[in-house]
């Protein structure tokens, strides 16, 4: 459902006095909770600073993602912009921010749901839409995200803006986010940096990826162990890599299986047992790949090769795309354990019964 005050708007848009974001925490008896693995940033100067990294939000489309007890809400309402939508999973949370709502008429639309399932081709005006090759439509993402959901939701994405749709039917929307610091070195990790992962190519070949600043872990309720870190996406108007999100990520994910081995070990993984070593040496001399490089040193043309020749050789044997590595294993382990339990003596009438 959504939830949304009464229209009617001012000159210049400034909250009305309200109680404290830590007022209202205590107000709703609001704790966060462990295993959602929330945590509450109460320090408006740092909220203050997040939306900033989004750039200009004057008159502009806003969804936040997590509001929480709307701490970083009142930020992006106090930076003037036209709509915001606030998409929040726990329910708890949801009289406060209708509180927010109700104190700037006509601007705020209150959504308790879930991101990973909202379905956001239908949470903009139409009017918005932008070619992809224009510049970034007036829409923006914000999120200081429960640490659980942030990998699998920035993978969602990333996938969204491969195919140019959820938020990214709009055009090229631009996200601000936060991450563990871990997660946002490795989204940001350059060629033979030590972060370097499957993050870093599945980001970095679909968007211009900037580690903005760290929060220290101390400025949030409760303190998590680690540093949090504000990361912007801008979506790239060509793609580094030209193919579907699914095969690049399969290639990328071979590569990284095995991270500190030579990258040809986790290159095998693409392949069936029975012919294996042949079509390996076939697919790194074809991409011109050094087999001795560790999967951290590839740069991003060394991926766009792989994933190239990946295609064709995918597109002339259709089989080996549905090919899976762990499949294979554990069908091997099946194996061998019936042939186990087979081989062994049978056992006598009086053990049976014993």
């Amino acid at each position: 459902f959504c939830l949304m005050a009464v229209p009617g708007k001012v000159a210049a848009f400034r909250l009305p006095p309200l109680p404290t974001v830590g007022e209202i925490i205590k107000l709703f008896r609001l704790k966060a909770q462990k295993q959602l693995s929330q945590n509450f940033l109460l320090d408006l100067r740092l909220t203050d600073k997040i939306v900033r990294q989004a750039g200009e939000l004057k008159n502009a489309h806003v969804c936040e993602v997590g509001p929480g007890p709307g701490g970083i809400t009142r930020s992006i309402l106090s930076a003037g912009v036209e709509q915001l939508l606030l998409i929040e999973k726990d329910a708890r949370f949801v009289p406060g921010l209708q509180m927010l709502s109700e104190a700037a008429p006509g601007k705020v639309c209150v959504v308790h749901g879930d991101i990973l399932t909202y379905k956001m081709e239908k949470a903009f005006p139409k009017h918005l839409k932008k070619n992809w090759e224009d510049e970034p439509p007036d829409i923006h993402i914000i999120g200081n995200l429960p640490f659980s959901v942030s990998t699998p939701l920035i993978i969602k994405w990333l996938e969204n803006v491969s195919k140019k749709d959820g938020p990214f039917i709009y055009g090229r929307t631009q996200l601000t986010l936060t991450f563990q610091k871990e997660v946002a070195e490795r989204l940001t990790a350059n060629p033979g940096g030590k972060q370097r992962s499957r993050l870093s190519i599945m980001s970095q070949h679909l968007c211009t990826v900037e580690n903005c600043f760290v929060i220290p872990g101390q400025a949030f309720v409760p303190k998590p162990k680690v540093d949090v870190a504000v990361v912007h996406f801008t979506p790239l108007v060509q793609p580094k890599i030209q193919q579907p999100f699914k095969l690049v990520e399969k290639v990328v994910r071979s590569v990284f299986q095995f991270r500190r081995k030579y990258c040809f070990r986790g290159i095998e993984t693409l392949f069936p047992e029975s012919g294996r070593l042949k079509r390996t040496e076939q697919l790194m001399m074809t991409a011109d790949v050094d087999p001795t490089l560790r999967p951290f040193q590839l740069s991003m043309s060394h991926f766009r090769n792989l994933c190239n020749t990946y295609r064709k050789m995918c597109d002339e044997d259709p089989s080996l795309f549905a090919y899976s590595y762990r499949e294979e294993l554990k069908q091997r382990k099946k194996t061998r354990n019936l042939l186990k339990s087979t081989s062994q003596p049978k056992q006598t009438e009086e053990e049976n019964q014993l």
